[in-house]
Parts: structure tokens; sequence; C-alpha cells
């Protein structure tokens, strides 16, 4: 299975988030967290104070306005259903793409799947640390929302928030 969705980022995108590989219902939906039990947006969006975006425009919007690139460690792989452990005969994406055009100050893992994958593929080569959040899917029931909202705010690099 072949990574269908392109990364989001601009020139101003401060920090990136990589999550694993896309599941099958945002491979349908083609676009990040696109299944509606993944916290992903209710998450990012109270860390902002903002409305949670719906569309897939409106997210990507969301995910620019806060300069916040997104994208996965996989490009391709063998795996059933979206199942992060059968995830088999993995490829990295090539992340320069995106550090050769925006100024990221901080990459972040969307926990530990994307983060064992991270530090296999991609943290000696490039020679950067991530830093693993804990996981937005559903299957992480051991983290409540709030929690979630809670660890997540790290992400918010705006100065106001840099002390709290």
């Amino acid at each position: 299975m072949t990574h269908p969705i392109s990364p989001v980022f601009d020139k101003n995108s401060k920090i990136l988030i990589l999550g694993s590989f896309p599941s099958v219902k945002s491979r349908e939906v083609q676009f990040f967290y696109g299944h509606p039990q993944n916290r992903f947006w209710k998450v990012t969006s109270a860390v902002f104070d903002e409305r949670e975006p719906r569309t897939v425009e409106e997210k990507r919007t969301f995910l620019l306005s806060h300069g916040i690139a997104v994208w996965d460690v996989i490009a391709s792989c063998d795996i059933e259903g979206s199942a992060d452990s059968s995830i088999k005969n993995v490829v990295p994406n090539d992340l320069t793409q995106i550090l050769e055009h925006a100024d990221i100050k901080t990459i972040f893992v969307n926990g530990k799947t994307a983060e064992k994958y991270y530090r296999k593929y991609m943290r000696d080569s490039i020679g950067r640390e991530a830093v693993c959040l804990p996981s937005t899917s559903p299957a992480n029931a051991a983290w409540s929302l709030e929690r979630l909202i809670n660890e997540w705010r790290q992400i918010n690099l705006s100065p106001k928030n840099i002390f709290h």
C-alpha cells in the first residue's frame, strides 16, 4: 500500500506532526485523521482554542494558520486495514521536501508506532529528535480527551503558551 495523501505544509510551518500511516478511513477521504473517532482534530482545535474544523479545506486552513505541517513517517508498507500492529515492509517518506522549504522548529510524532518508525528510519538520517505525543487514535483508550489535550498543548509554540 502506497501513501495516498500529500503532506500539508508551507514556508510558515514551524512544527511537523508525523503519524505512522493513514487509516482506511483517512485513505478514503484523502486527508489526515479522517476517522471520526480519531481525536486529532478535537485535540488540536482545543489546544488553539478554536472551533473543530470539519471539512478537508477547513482542516488544511487550520493547520497552516497555526504553522503546523502534517505527514506520516511511512511512504509505503504492507498493512491489514488500519492496524499499526500489522505493518510490514516499511519504506519511509522523505522529509526533505518539508524540511528544505519550512523552518521546522520541532518535530512531533503522534503515538508510539510513529515514534518507532521515525527512530528506525528518519532520526539519524536527518539528525533530529522527535517528541512523542500520546496517540490520538481511538485505540489509545487509556488516554481521555482531557489528558490528550493537556499533553498536546506543547505543540502550541506561540509565545503566550511557552511558559504555561
